[in-house]
């Protein structure tokens, strides 16, 4: 099982994030590194936890300002694979993040135009450098507009993501991230892996023990996100593995 450490970038710091409420977002605290410096984090991933993925969420380009790309470039030359999710909405979104060091762009329900959107994104930038979130909230899908996908129903919006040539999925529910009270996303998970044996699905938000990883490999996830519980140390060097 891999895990992917979470870096939650706003006004520049690695914050905390929890339950989706980022207005309140505060600097990070963290056992791994004194201080919120976001490439001094991404190095303690690599250097105390021996991790080499990391999955990036830029805050402020969700909300729709410009991407942090000197970051980005930062993070790639210290020789990590940066997972980056940007508030891509159209396809030109995705170039200047992939030209700034992302191995993948993550293309996020919660900001995507629609599926059109995402298809040409996979045709231009191959399957394995575009990974779908599906984003929810408490277990709803976050579409910008319901006719955007004609469906609030998670299962067929992953199907029409797949149908379309979709091979990178994470499933995550903001409303569980930061909260230590597990994905929420189980039986999500289980459908669609027994559908689609072949597609890498991560899970993210919540998670906080081994048990909770354990539990996500057994109802077929590839990889987990995790953030919390490495700065505070619920989960640490040896309990998972990256590459």
């Amino acid at each position: 099982m891999r895990i992917i450490p979470v870096l939650d970038i706003k006004s520049g710091r690695a914050v905390a994030a929890r339950a989706g409420d980022r207005a309140n977002y505060r600097p990070v605290r963290s056992i791994l590194h004194e201080g919120s410096d976001p490439i001094a984090i991404a190095l303690a991933y690599r250097d105390v936890l021996g991790l080499r993925d990391v999955y990036l969420a830029d805050l402020d380009a969700i909300a729709g300002a410009g991407p942090a790309l000197p970051l980005y470039r930062a993070i790639d030359d210290a020789g990590m694979a940066l997972w980056v999710d940007a508030g891509v909405r159209e396809v030109d979104d995705a170039g200047p993040l992939i030209a700034a060091g992302a191995s993948a762009v993550v293309a996020g329900l919660e900001t995507l135009r629609g599926p059109d959107v995402l298809g040409d994104l996979v045709s231009r930038f191959g399957p394995e450098r575009v990974i779908f979130s599906l984003d929810l909230r408490d277990g709803k899908p976050l579409v910008p507009t319901l006719t955007s996908w004609g469906t609030d129903d998670p299962r067929q919006i992953a199907a029409t993501a797949l149908a379309i040539g979709v091979r990178r999925l994470i499933l995550l529910d903001l409303a569980r991230v930061g909260t230590g009270q597990g994905v929420g996303t189980d039986a999500l998970l289980r459908s669609i892996r027994a559908d689609y044996p072949e597609v890498e699905i991560t899970v993210g938000g919540g998670i906080s023990t081994h048990e909770d990883i354990e539990n996500s490999g057994i109802s077929g996830a590839s990889a987990v996100l995790v953030g919390s519980a490495l700065h505070d140390g619920r989960i640490g060097r040896g309990d998972g593995r990256s590459g």
